[in-house]
């Protein structure tokens, strides 16, 4: 059983088993309030699911892509929590949840899964589909650009869908790490996936005050 937590477009937390599926889940779409909704959305989906810290198998974390002052907040939660519990950290990236809920409801064929970057841009990624295991079979990392390049037709093939999604689901999340440990596949790299700069850098060095 794992407890499952991304703040890459909104806020959701669920716990997940491979065989239960989906036990609990808790999603807020306003992007502003991570912070304030994770550590209530945590509690709220253990005690739904009857579950003890101690009985988790493990903690999934998104690791976007997504903008740094969201997604930093849940994975920072995610390695918060499974430090304290002691178990172990399964990192996902978000948009494979998204591929995994879309091929699961009966879908196939390439995919594209596009969120939003702010400043006018989105990040995307591409799959080719769903392997034997259910589990979504990503063409080269996720990336990001600019909407007009999605836009254009030449950029997507013949047949390739494109899937917009506005929030991503810690349910689907937890359920890739779960087909991925069953049949065991390697994890995404424990790294945040931000793709670009934080809004906000630290000076050079220490600001020089006048007296």
């Amino acid at each position: 059983m794992l407890l499952a937590i991304d703040t890459s477009a909104g806020t959701s937390v669920a716990v997940v088993d491979l065989d239960r599926g989906v036990i609990a889940e808790r999603g807020e779409a306003d992007t502003m309030r991570h912070a304030e909704i994770v550590g209530p959305f945590i509690l709220e989906c253990l005690r739904q699911a009857d579950v003890a810290p101690a009985a988790l198998s493990g903690v999934v974390g998104g690791m976007g892509p997504g903008p740094f002052t969201g997604l930093r907040v849940g994975i920072a939660s995610a390695r918060v929590f499974a430090l304290g519990a002691d178990k172990p950290l399964v990192p996902v990236i978000s948009h494979d949840a998204v591929a995994y809920g879309h091929y699961h409801r009966g879908h196939s064929g390439p995919l594209v899964v596009v969120t939003d970057a702010r400043r006018r841009e989105i990040y995307w990624s591409a799959f080719s589909g769903a392997d034997a295991a259910g589990l979504p079979v990503r063409v080269g990392p996720p990336g990001l650009a600019k909407p007009a390049e999605l836009d254009d037709p030449n950029w997507l093939h013949a047949g390739w869908q494109r899937l917009d999604a506005a929030t991503i689901s810690a349910g689907e999340l937890g359920m890739v790490a779960e087909l991925t440990h069953a049949h065991h596949r390697p994890y995404a790299a424990n790294e945040p996936l931000y793709l670009r700069s934080p809004d906000v850098t630290l000076s050079a060095g220490p600001k020089r005050v006048s007296r």
